[in-house]
């Protein structure tokens, strides 16, 4: 199976940037190559882009989609959360994140993504690193599923779900993405069909971010990449869910956040500055967009720039 990714607002996301011919740009999460490639093309030789991905699936097609440019991009088979370690003293003029899982990675049975096609429970995003979705779902306490599913995926069954789990792995592990969408909608039964989607989308949210630390490295990564900036440069990035927007939403706000000091100061005295000015709420897809690629219908872009 081909390694495909439809960018997500690919023009506003990479607009955002203001793409200097010579600048030096990082995409955080390569993916397909979509948004690297638009990047790539508007820059000179003399510019550089440092693409990131924590799937080597993913480094290895990128780097077939954007062979062209040669030397102008640099792939890293890392965690985003790396880029200070990895880029060390390079100053960048602008860095994308697009948090999005790809269509790849959910569609291929393989990956273990999916609760509407059977495969064996992994969800790493990263191949055979660490923990997988087989070792939350077996060992994790009750106590510690229900955090997860309240917590990554807002799941209001959470208690209920959660003892189906347990009830199931008592009588042998629970191995494959299809049965354990079978156990959440028993869970939850009839009251499934009042929300809307199917059923398991919420648990296997939660699975998934669990499994991945996503949300660990959110504001980490924005604040390294907001000390990597050169003044004028620019962060530009994509969220598909309440969870990764507030985290991004907060970060940016506090970043952009000057003197704290009680008002009734005459002067202040924290001597706290802004790092980042705001460019935007967030950005929605268009009607247009929505209708060519439905799962973009959930994304928000944030775009701020360093001061």
């Amino acid at each position: 199976m081909e390694f495909e990714h439809i960018p997500v607002m690919l023009f506003p996301a990479v607009n955002a940037l203001n793409i200097k011919r010579d600048g030096i740009y990082v995409d955080c999460t390569v993916g397909g190559g979509g948004h690297s490639y638009e990047i790539a093309s508007r820059l000179s030789d003399k510019g550089r882009l440092f693409c990131f991905d924590r799937d080597s699936e993913a480094i290895e097609a990128a780097a077939r989609r954007l062979e062209a440019f040669g030397n102008r991009v640099t792939f890293i088979n890392r965690n985003f959360a790396d880029v200070s370690e990895v880029l060390g003293e390079i100053r960048i003029d602008g860095a994308i994140i697009d948090l999005g899982v790809s269509s790849y990675q959910i569609d291929n049975p393989e990956r273990g993504f999916s609760y509407i096609k059977d495969a064996p429970l992994d969800m790493r995003m990263s191949r055979g690193d660490g923990k997988s979705a087989y070792d939350v779902v077996n060992y994790y306490s009750k106590e510690e599923l229900i955090r997860i599913l309240r917590r990554y995926g807002e799941e209001r069954f959470a208690p209920k779900i959660a003892s189906y789990i347990i009830n199931a792995r008592e009588k042998k592990p629970v191995s494959t993405t299809l049965e354990l969408a079978e156990i959440v909608k028993k869970a939850i039964g009839a009251s499934a069909s009042k929300d809307g989607g199917h059923p398991a989308k919420r648990t296997f949210q939660a699975i998934r971010i669990e499994v991945n630390g996503e949300l660990d490295a959110v504001s980490p990564a924005l604040r390294a990449l907001t000390e990597l900036l050169v003044p004028g440069g620019r962060l530009s990035v994509i969220t598909f869910h309440s969870l990764e927007d507030r985290i991004v939403k907060q970060t940016f706000a506090e970043l952009s956040k000057g003197c704290i000091c009680p008002p009734k100061l005459p002067v202040c005295a924290c001597g706290r500055k802004p790092v980042l000015k705001l460019l935007s709420g967030a950005i929605v897809p268009d009607d247009d967009e929505i209708r060519r690629n439905p799962r973009s219908k959930s994304a928000k872009l944030r775009v701020a720039e360093k001061l």
